[in-house]
């Protein structure tokens, strides 16, 4: 391997925003910059999605009750979401990133994985091509990012995270080994809590531990996968980019109801709503599906199952026929905390005809009143036109689901 700080054999960089949904409202009300801000799922939320970097500094985190964010910074701001904002921004930024260089794997909403290698040729070092990613980024949001860069992916984003926020850190491929050494395993993305206990089990607590323990023992407790963990932990990922967003193995939407919700009009409502929506996606990307799982979570458990429907669509009112005459059977009138929907075999349209399938000409009419339906609600805003049941919907709006992706079938919210 050359060990060239001009020129690395490979070079990947992981571009991660600051704050994301908070620095966008930051940036959109200048009054809000230096403040401690907490965004939540509506002005109703009680939960912080993200929270400014002023807010941090007091412990304020991702996930937590906004009683306990206001407990520990009594000053902190409450801002509504607005997830439209932030997913046009975010593409943005994706198309500014593949601007400078074409191969890049988008994360989330708010990181991008971009191969620099072959930019080295055009922009020179990988240090100059990455101050270009940071450039291109700020100008598409005006909004500032943190970038790791390293010779490996699973390095590029721990790099990433260590100078946040406007971070600019570098970590040579020649260099990961040594400096992830005395790096706890679970630091690393990818090793969780459990993978973290097994590794553990055998002395593993830090990424300098994984060279004493075989690779056969990961391989055989995970497969590919854990021969995966046993080069990152050394700063060798051998992991590619992924720079096409595959098709999807399921196309769900859940809500989360007022607790221990007893009304059976208002766990309709609900499911209606849910139903709608997983519709009009598998609309919108031209798939259709015929296995559906509907569930309901109670204080303890999901009451749910599997629904077969008859034939593939993506019509939301045969999917809640079905689904309402399954909440007969599974629905006992217990509380309710939240719903779920979701097609787990969605396929490209208009494949191969079903022989149980609705007759042509129905069909056909249904496709069209579902095509014009969808054009006037992707026009004038969604649920514009609805069943007379969805005025009565929850009020809080979509959010970004983790894997949302401003390309392909995942640009939804």
């Amino acid at each position: 391997m050359s060990n060239s700080p001009d020129h690395w054999p490979r070079a990947i960089a992981l571009v991660d925003m600051n704050a994301f949904f908070a620095s966008v409202e930051q940036r959109d009300f200048p009054s809000l910059l230096g403040q401690p801000i907490a965004v939540t799922n509506g002005q109703r939320g009680s939960c912080v999605i993200t929270s400014s970097y002023e807010a941090r500094a007091h412990g304020v985190r991702t996930g937590m009750h906004l009683k306990e964010a206001r407990r520990l910074c009594p000053d902190i701001i409450q801002r509504p979401s607005r997830p439209e904002v932030y997913a046009g921004v975010s593409t943005r930024i994706m198309q500014a990133v593949q601007n400078v260089c074409p191969d890049v794997e988008v994360f989330s909403v708010d990181e991008a994985f971009i191969d620099i290698t072959p930019c080295q040729q055009l922009y020179g070092s990988p240090i100059a091509t990455a101050r270009l990613l940071k450039q291109a980024v700020y100008g598409a949001s005006g909004l500032l990012c943190s970038i790791g860069i390293s010779g490996d992916k699973t390095t590029a984003k721990y790099a990433a995270k260590l100078n946040k926020p406007d971070g600019f850190t570098v970590i040579p491929p020649w260099e990961a080994k040594q400096r992830l050494q005395h790096v706890p395993v679970t630091e690393l993305c990818g090793i969780g809590k459990k993978i973290g206990e097994f590794l553990a089990s055998y002395g593993v607590h830090y990424c300098g531990d994984m060279a004493r323990l075989p690779i056969s023992v990961l391989a055989r407790r995970f497969g590919n996968p854990g021969r995966r963990i046993w080069y990152m932990c050394q700063g060798e990922d051998p992991e590619p980019l992924h720079t096409k967003v595959a098709a999807p193995k399921s196309i769900g939407h859940g809500k989360v109801m007022a607790p221990n919700t007893h009304s059976r009009e208002v766990i309709l409502t609900y499911l209606q709503h849910m139903c709608s929506k997983v519709g009009a996606r598998l609309r919108r990307h031209d798939f259709e599906a015929r296995t559906i799982w509907f569930g309901l979570r109670s204080e303890h458990d999901w009451l749910g199952e599997k629904i077969r429907l008859p034939f593939f669509c993506s019509d939301h009112r045969q999917i809640y026929h079905y689904c309402q005459q399954k909440l007969n059977c599974i629905w006992k009138g217990e509380g309710i905390w939240q719903i779920q929907v979701t097609a787990l075999d969605p396929r490209p349209a208009a494949m191969q005809l079903d022989m149980f399938a609705q007759p042509a000409e129905q069909l056909s009419r249904s496709k069209q009143l579902h095509s014009a339906m969808d054009d006037i609600n992707q026009r004038y805003g969604e649920f514009t036109l609805s069943p007379a049941r969805l005025l009565d919907r929850s009020d809080m709006p979509n959010v970004i689901a983790p894997a949302w992706k401003p390309s392909g079938h995942r640009k939804t919210i």
